[in-house]
């Protein structure tokens, strides 16, 4: 599961794994130039398409983070309207590149106010232009990405929670039912789960789940389901 995590699951990239220049030319080639200069520009007229593709990448840098508008707006070297860049974010989710996951809340107004949660679609897209293993502190948020656009990808609805000083990976709504979910690659305990239960707590009709590497499952901890997010990925059933 690790080579879905770093490489992404493309299937035409996939017989050249093993030769880093072929994979990531076949990437840029086949599937990014295809996606940024022709099909969202088929979508509708996009009046600055080079500044589209630069916010493209920089969206990339950010995988799984909760970042305003406003500061992916000023990492764009020529700048961009808050409205242009929400626009290249909603053209981005439509091509099925990037998703902008709204923070969870039963009212509408305060969805949409708070600042998104970038999840990239495919893990390939980001080892396009990077490389992250284990040993990379980025690995994690590389690991909750990947569990993110899972779910998104199988037509669930994914939200993210955070009201400090709690904070809730992700919110699933959809055929899988309701849960609440923290995604972990290290070792963990009851008190690092302070805002999954304090979200369940405040939404009861939520189930909490962790996401866990399969070799550290640690002892079940009451009110908790655990599920190596490795059987995650791999589309096995929900715990029941």
């Amino acid at each position: 599961m690790d080579v879905l995590v770093r490489q992404g699951s493309y299937p035409g990239a996939f017989p050249l794994r093993t030769d880093p220049a072929r994979w990531r030319a076949y990437l840029r080639d086949s599937i990014i130039e295809p996606a940024i200069g022709r099909d969202i520009l088929m979508l509708e007229p996009v009046r600055k398409p080079a500044l589209l593709r630069q916010f493209f990448l920089v969206a990339l840098g950010h995988p799984a983070e909760v970042i305003s508008l406003q500061k992916l707006s000023g990492e764009l070297r020529a700048g961009g309207a808050l409205e242009t860049v929400a626009h290249y974010l909603n053209l981005l989710e439509h091509a099925f590149l990037i998703a902008a996951l709204e923070k969870y809340s039963p009212r509408l107004v305060r969805r949409r106010s708070a600042s998104p949660k970038i999840v990239v679609l495919n893990q390939a897209l980001m080892a396009a232009t990077q490389f992250e293993d284990a040993a990379n502190p980025r690995w994690g948020a590389w690991v909750e990405n990947a569990c993110l656009a899972h779910a998104w990808n199988r037509g669930q609805h994914v939200f993210y929670w955070r009201e400090e000083p709690w904070e809730v990976d992700a919110v699933l709504l959809g055929s899988w039912g309701q849960w609440a979910v923290e995604i972990k690659t290290g070792e963990f305990g009851a008190r690092d789960l302070s805002g999954l239960l304090e979200f369940c707590r405040r939404h009861p009709k939520f189930r909490a789940l962790v996401l866990c590497p399969r070799a550290s499952v640690p002892n079940r901890i009451p009110g908790v389901e655990l599920m190596a997010w490795e059987d995650f990925l791999l589309g096995k059933p929900l715990p029941g």
